[in-house]
């Protein structure tokens, strides 16, 4: 299978920053946790009762940005998308884990009057829409993360947190694709082949993947 890795230049006319590879594309930062260890008792027991000190925004929601685009009819479950430079995650890393559909649209749309609109809720989309998977939710394949291992005995690299485990998800494609390919955190019990995922869609009707 060959994973999908979005780039973008500009989203809804708004321009969106090109990814950069250096000191400000460090995804994520050291853990304050492990800083605040070496400081005494003290401050590692105060860490440990801190919210994010932790993950670094790991397994936070995120929505990606191609959702505002109106002809972006949404994912595949047979792709992997890297949002590398994502300001929703501290991590600065949306990713996209083998999903079906449209974040911010559940159930789809059959046609341009389906009601699936941008994320904002201002601009409808223009494209059909597949509806999501009930088995395949959001929470389990689209969330911040982080790069946590690759090729590059250089590059920077991730912890994961407690509860992800670092799982090789992008293969090495092209020399473009070297600061994306590798390896991301992922929620335990989550990862699936996509023959694994059944085509079971979510439907308005039950209300079965939340309110639309």
């Amino acid at each position: 299978m060959r994973d999908s890795i979005e780039r973008r230049n500009g989203v809804g006319g708004r321009p969106v920053p090109q990814p950069t590879y250096g000191a400000a594309h460090r995804t994520p930062r050291r853990s304050l946790c492990r800083a605040l260890h070496c400081c005494g008792p003290l401050l590692s027991l105060l860490c440990l009762f801190t919210s994010g000190c932790q993950s670094d925004g790991i397994g936070d929601p995120c929505v990606p940005e191609d959702e505002y685009r109106t002809q972006f009819g949404g994912y595949s479950k047979k792709e992997v998308n890297v949002e590398s430079r994502s300001f929703q995650c501290e991590s600065r890393l949306c990713l996209v884990n083998k999903f079906q559909g449209r974040v911010s649209c559940p159930y789809g749309q059959m046609d341009v009057a389906g009601g699936c609109r941008t994320p904002d809720g201002t601009i409808a989309i223009a494209v059909p829409v597949e509806p999501q998977l009930q088995t395949r939710p959001v929470g389990d394949a689209v969330y911040c993360s982080c790069r946590c291992a690759g090729d590059d005995p250089d590059a920077p690299y991730c912890e994961c947190p407690n509860g992800f485990s670092c799982t090789d998800l992008v293969p090495y494609i092209a020399s473009s694709d070297a600061q994306l390919a590798g390896s991301y955190c992922v929620k335990n019990g989550t990862e699936r082949e996509p023959s694994d995922i059944l085509d079971v869609p979510c439907d308005a009707a039950t209300s079965s993947c939340g309110a639309p």
